[in-house]
């Protein structure tokens, strides 16, 4: 696609290249910008249909958002903002630098800038944060056909058409209708007649990865945002849905490597914004394996009773990470798509429990009888083969429980995940593997 637009371009071939790109995905044309250089990206753009330009931008990073903001005209910049909506304009506000918003917000009309300095007061991460107020309201004491027409005259500058929002005279959300109802029900029939009043909607504080959970459960294009007295202010729909959980993944993910999470892509986030999100985490994790050390040298008589003991702590120690890891990622996972809930604690840990000691006894059988085979020592096999044992079930109830911990005292259960257990485990199996050892060989 860029070498056809570059091709076009260089040959002066404008009419054919406006063309083209008016037969693209708006999606496909903001990745094509983002590739550009400066000057032809502005000359693309500008080719763009006003309905095109304002959905490509929407697509576009907020880099080249910023870019094109400093680049367009007060026209130019007024058409593309006139056909956002509310919610993505809100949503590139908040990542603008302040003299880029100043011009946003004097390029927009009194009462448009009113209703977005509204939606940016929400708290960040609540439902009012991502919301939109372009959605249909009906009420109830109209006809089918009313309604109908209706969403033909408004409906162009609606985000969504296919589920509308039935308000009474306070505009308290009372019901609501899809177009499917509408378009098969009779044209006479009054709209409460029709209107569905098992209503499931959230709070403009709920937190929105509650709001995208429940459009993910329930399969809805959009849910209704109610205020404290229940009168609809807004509607999340499906995309920005999308959009919370991907930032949610993405939290996740850093904060189960041990990486304080970025709002930047990685190519964008500077090399010491890199360090300072891993490094604290580092300094955490090497603090906490001076533990580790000061254990085993606290068994120097287990070391020279039987030197070879030394060889099998990595073995050990990495066993039971593992495990461990195995464990937390299952369970961070269930807790993030509901599948778990933290009252499932005791039913989560027995099932932990039981896998354990199938793993255990597989692991620590096939350890044991190579030992012997190589050393040709009982003890040794038994050693290992009972810390084994007692590791792996160890670690994996270890990493079953703290994420639920944490979602139980509302903290993001990705904290627990594998370099945390891992150092935990590993002090664990320590102790475990000495003391099992110190027994068998009567140095107590």
């Amino acid at each position: 696609m860029k070498d056809k637009v570059l091709e076009l371009i260089n040959s002066k071939k404008i009419l054919e290249l406006k063309d083209y790109i008016e037969k693209c995905n708006e999606k496909d044309i903001s990745i094509l910008l983002e590739e550009l250089e400066s000057e032809h990206m502005l000359l693309v753009f500008r080719l763009l249909t006003k309905d095109n330009a304002a959905a490509v931008f929407s697509e576009m990073s907020h880099d080249l958002q910023e870019t094109l903001i400093r680049a367009l005209n007060d026209k130019e910049l007024k058409d593309v903002l006139d056909e956002l909506y509310t919610d993505d304009t809100v949503d590139m506000i908040e990542e603008m630098p302040a003299n880029v918003v100043k011009r946003i917000l004097d390029t927009i009309p009194p009462d448009e800038r009113k209703i977005i300095n509204e939606f940016l007061s929400y708290p960040e991460d609540s439902a009012g944060s991502i919301m939109t107020n372009e959605f249909i309201d009906l009420k109830a004491d109209i006809t089918v056909k009313q309604a109908l027409q209706k969403i033909k005259n408004e409906g162009m500058n609606k985000e969504t058409i296919y589920t509308c929002y039935v308000l009474d005279k306070t505009r308290r959300l009372i019901g609501l209708v899809s177009i499917r109802d509408l378009i098969l029900s009779e044209p006479d029939l009054f709209i409460r007649d029709i209107m569905n009043e098992n209503i499931i909607k959230c709070h403009t504080l709920e937190d929105q990865e509650n709001v995208a959970r429940k459009l993910q459960k329930y399969n809805f294009l959009a849910i209704p945002i109610v205020d404290n007295e229940n009168r609809l202010v807004g509607i999340v729909t499906f995309d920005d849905a999308i959009k919370v959980l991907q930032e949610e993944n993405t939290e996740d993910f850093s904060k189960m490597a041990a990486v304080m999470p970025s709002e930047n892509s990685y190519f964008k986030t500077s090399v010491l914004k890199h360090a300072k999100n891993r490094i604290l985490w580092l300094l955490f994790l090497m603090v906490s394996a001076i533990v580790t050390g000061t254990v085993i040298s606290r068994y120097e008589q287990a070391f020279e009773a039987l030197p070879i003991l030394v060889s099998f702590i990595p073995l050990l120690m990495g066993t039971g990470g593992n495990c461990g890891s195995q464990a937390s990622t299952l369970i961070i996972r269930g807790l993030a798509v509901d599948e778990i809930k933290p009252k499932d604690i005791f039913k989560a840990i027995f099932k932990e429990f039981r896998v354990a000691l199938v793993v255990g006894f597989c692991l620590a059988s096939i350890m044991a009888i190579g030992i012997f085979v190589i050393y040709k020592d009982i003890k040794l096999s038994i050693i290992v083969g009972c810390s084994l044992i007692f590791t792996v079930i160890l670690s994996k109830i270890l990493g079953c429980t703290l994420p639920m911990l944490a979602k139980k005292l509302k903290l993001d259960p990705a904290i627990m995940a594998a370099p945390l257990i891992t150092t935990i485990v590993d002090t664990c199996s320590v102790l475990i593997y000495f003391n099992i050892a110190t027994f068998m060989l009567h140095l107590g």
